[in-house]
């Protein structure tokens, strides 16, 4: 586990790295870019860069870190990764459901295989779940997300692609949105964002505005209408109040 630069984390957990490309909002992925750097810098986790690697020596390691923190896991890698074994992802969630004094964030883009396992889990209270969508036609991925028995839903509109129309935000808890970052940075409009804002007022829904990204993104920092959102669903040393 390492601190984390994400804006809306504290900390990192990675049982799991490496990924497949599967949608667009793949196309500039962060984490291939970092587990490659790590790789030729002869970090000995990366000696695979970014090919799907399972860590099993990382999978307890939260049973020994007593501060309560939020965690993202797998910030390198998908949980629900076609091609990580279902034991694994059970064992990955054991770990969770014991260390309640933390909060586990799980983001996946493979909701299919997530509402597939959904009944086999423990969802626990002290796991967030939640989806990634970029654009208009990844939308349905809510859907699914909204028919598992996490206690936390949320999405990630990061990176925010073109606008997204008629949203249904019914039982979602948290929104994050972000533009994307780096050198090949696809723009995001600021209307773009705002209409999924004003969704999440109409519905009482925590959000996050995590960057506007682009190629120096710490320039273009995180103020929207000169404000920063840093809004989290209720949660108390990793104890959630619950909806």
């Amino acid at each position: 586990m390492s601190q984390s630069k994400i804006e809306w984390t504290e900390k990192t957990w990675n049982p799991t790295t490496g990924c497949s490309k599967i949608s667009p909002g793949c196309a500039n992925c962060y984490a291939e870019t970092l587990s490659n750097r790590l790789k030729a810098m002869g970090v000995e986790k990366y000696k695979n860069g970014f090919e799907l690697t399972i860590h099993h020596e990382e999978i307890e390691k939260p049973y020994r870190w007593t501060k309560p923190s939020m965690i993202f896991v797998n910030s390198m890698s998908d949980l629900f990764h076609e091609d990580i074994p279902f034991r694994v992802i059970k064992k990955v969630f054991e770990v969770m459901n014991k260390c309640d004094w933390h909060v586990f964030q799980v983001l996946t883009k493979r909701e299919g295989r997530l509402l597939e396992l959904n009944k086999r889990l423990n969802w626990s209270p002290n796991i967030w779940m939640g989806v990634s969508v970029e654009d208009e036609s990844r939308k349905y991925r809510i859907d699914f997300l909204r028919k598992t028995d996490s206690y936390v839903k949320f999405i990630s509109f990061e990176p925010l692609l073109e606008p997204i129309q008629n949203l249904n935000l019914q039982n979602i808890n948290w929104v994050i949105v972000g533009g994307e970052s780096g050198a090949k940075a696809r723009p995001i409009k600021k209307r773009w964002v705002m209409e999924i804002l004003d969704q999440c007022r109409k519905l009482d829904i925590k959000f996050f505005f995590k960057q506007w990204g682009g190629i120096n993104k710490k320039k273009n920092g995180r103020e929207l209408n000169g404000k920063i959102f840093n809004e989290f669903p209720p949660y108390n040393n990793g104890q959630i109040d619950l909806f």
